[in-house]
């Protein structure tokens, strides 16, 4: 059963991070996060680390006001979806225990379908990150999806990405639209919740988990 609450602000939205996985953090947990391996999200969730304080990134600050205008684009361009959504929003779902979603939007079709729709702002800096949105989705965002879709119980999610690349004063942007289908994805859905279980439960017995390192 999903099962939606409301922290009444940002503090307590990261202090609740803490009692699960979040859908950035499952990629870590497979190793797929190129930011974080799996045994540094093992000592945050356990207390030996805090995490990196990323609040004050420009780009993250970037993505955080960008985020209501996005969503609102989506709405209008895309208007057989049913778009919902509110602040420091948190699910959770009892089959998986450890797992938590926090979502930039949730909807429906007009058939009636349930979705997610996630957005994501980026600016290619260097070739390798060009590289990893060619043709596809990174990885550590679709991991971050399909996680979203087994919480949600959702049929499908659509990403939304908004690329930006500056050469020399001359900033263009792209925007792009990704459709995950959960028919399609579920057996990566599986093997998702399945490792993220598997990583709860080294933290709730205090174990570290063998190390398994991003790719990069």
């Amino acid at each position: 059963m999903v099962r939606k609450v409301v922290l009444s602000n940002r503090d307590d939205w990261l202090k609740n991070r803490l009692s699960g996985i979040g859908g950035s953090e499952i990629s870590s947990v497979v190793g797929h996060n190129p930011y974080m391996d799996n045994v540094t999200l093992w000592e945050i969730k356990t207390g030996r680390r805090r995490a990196d304080d990323i609040s004050v990134s420009p780009y993250v600050q970037y993505g955080n006001l960008a985020e209501e205008h996005l969503r609102a684009l989506f709405s209008l361009d895309f208007p057989q979806y049913k778009v919902m959504y509110e602040e420091n929003n948190s699910f959770s779902n009892s089959r998986y225990p450890f797992a938590q979603a926090s979502l930039d939007g949730w909807m429906f079709d007009d058939e009636g379908r349930s979705g997610i729709l996630e957005i994501k702002t980026t600016e290619i800096l260097r070739s390798v990150q060009k590289e990893k949105w060619r043709d596809r989705i990174p990885m550590n965002y679709y991991c971050q999806v399909c996680f979203y879709m087994a919480v949600m119980e959702a049929d499908f999610a659509v990403l939304k990405a908004q690329i930006k690349t500056d050469f020399g004063g001359d900033v263009r942007l792209e925007t792009r639209h990704y459709h995950i289908e959960r028919s399609e994805a579920q057996e990566d859905v599986d093997y998702l919740m399945q490792k993220g279980a598997e990583f709860w439960e080294y933290v709730k017995n205090d174990t570290r988990p063998p190390l398994i390192l991003p790719e990069i």
